[in-house]
């Protein structure tokens, strides 16, 4: 009844959040390996070269994020949201009509900094900034664009591969985000901003200030942070990446594997709202720290599972760390460094995540190429999500203090 009631006092702002994380979908890793196949047929590519290629364009997307996220601090979401979408659809007709490899890797740069970089960021900024009080649930309502675009593009796409060539769909993929211009600028004609709201409506961080970037990397918080800023995206990307070959060595059929997604979806979901809740509840210091619990557990689940039914578990495990890590961060970095300047410090962990998004498959693939599967990696990267929550959890409770401050 709370969410109802927050839902029906902010639908406008919330739907707009929604709109503008479900479109970021366009640029993101499910959808994009959705054409990988007819890429590499078209180019001659092999499964290496289209890794390669993939990992570079998202490694200069992650590094450009590090300044385009900067512009949410200048501009009203509402003028941003404009520009970005009218260049991730220009994103999508280049991909539609991309000629050559060396084209693809300045294509895929663009999609990937328009979609998952840029629209992801503007809609979680937006839900920090719009909403104080009530940002935890304001996050995981907005975040069910992300959910959304996973569960229903993927099969709407997969089932016009049917009866369309590849290149026609990214024609589609841009005239819907096109589409979804006027519907954004319509929900957003008296936009909630910084700019039109008192100054002293800005949450302060640590020390009662709000801290500017270059302050946040001199603080060893930041630095503690990173290998949980990193962690979700790199591996998270890297099983999605693997599935292939995941079925393979377990000898799945990759179908059945596919079949078990709605698992994965709704416990992400049912976690999105528990997370959020938790967040306004109990605070975004006591929810960071087990974050990364879920997804070192779900790693070790599949690394051992030997039937589709442990897979299951193993992913509904992984939705939950993923439906945290879709609130946390973001409510994270507004609470400890203010919201004044959260635009610009939410561009470095935004980058932080499109990079880690870059080398999860390439350190996969290169592990699978000397003879190591992804199974028996997945030990080790469960390894790496208890150590990311132990420095984050020490981390919170040497810093928390200076929240008073």
């Amino acid at each position: 009844m709370e969410y109802l009631s927050f839902l029906r006092r902010n639908w406008l702002f919330l739907l707009a959040g929604f709109l503008l994380t479900f479109t970021s979908s366009y640029g993101q890793t499910y959808f994009i390996s959705l054409f990988a196949g007819a890429v590499k047929g078209d180019f001659g590519l092999s499964d290496g070269q289209w890794g390669g290629i993939y990992t570079v364009g998202t490694t200069l997307s992650a590094i450009t994020m590090v300044w385009a996220g900067v512009l949410t601090d200048r501009f009203r979401v509402r003028v941003l949201a404009l520009g970005v979408m009218l260049a991730l659809a220009g994103a999508c007709l280049a991909m539609a009509a991309v000629p050559n490899w060396i084209a693809l890797i300045f294509v895929i740069y663009a999609l990937r900094l328009t979609g998952q970089g840029m629209m992801s960021q503007l809609g979680q900024v937006a839900m920090v900034r719009w909403f104080e009080a009530s940002r935890g649930k304001a996050l995981s309502l907005s975040s069910m664009g992300f959910a959304a675009g996973q569960a229903f593009l993927p099969v709407i796409f997969v089932a016009l591969f049917a009866s369309f060539h590849w290149r026609s769909l990214w024609v589609l993929a841009a005239v819907l985000v096109l589409l979804t211009i006027p519907v954004i600028l319509m929900l957003l004609r008296q936009e909630r901003t910084p700019q039109s709201m008192a100054d002293q409506a800005q949450r302060a961080g640590m020390r009662g200030r709000h801290w500017t970037r270059a302050e946040m990397f001199r603080s060893g918080l930041f630095w503690m942070i990173i290998p949980l800023a990193i962690g979700p995206a790199a591996w998270g990307t890297a099983l999605f990446f693997q599935q292939v070959h995941l079925t393979q060595v377990k000898g799945w059929a990759l179908v059945e594997f596919v079949a078990l997604m709605p698992v994965y979806t709704i416990s992400a979901v049912a976690s999105t709202f528990l997370s959020g809740w938790a967040i306004d509840r109990f605070g975004v210091s006591r929810v960071v720290p087990v974050m990364m619990l879920p997804f070192a557990l779900s790693f070790a689940v599949l690394a051992y599972a030997d039937t589709l039914w442990m897979a299951g578990i193993g992913l509904l495990i992984f939705g939950m760390g993923q439906g945290m890590q879709s609130t946390a961060p973001a409510a994270f970095w507004a609470e400890y460094f203010g919201t004044r300047h959260v635009g610009s410090i939410k561009a470095v962990a935004a980058a932080l995540m499109v990079f880690g998004s870059a080398i999860g498959p390439g350190v996969t693939g290169l592990f699978i190429d000397l003879g190591v599967d992804f199974p028996q990696q997945m030990l080790p990267i469960a390894l790496y999500y208890l150590i990311a929550a132990g420095l984050a959890a020490w981390a919170i409770a040497r810093y928390k203090p200076l929240l008073r401050g």
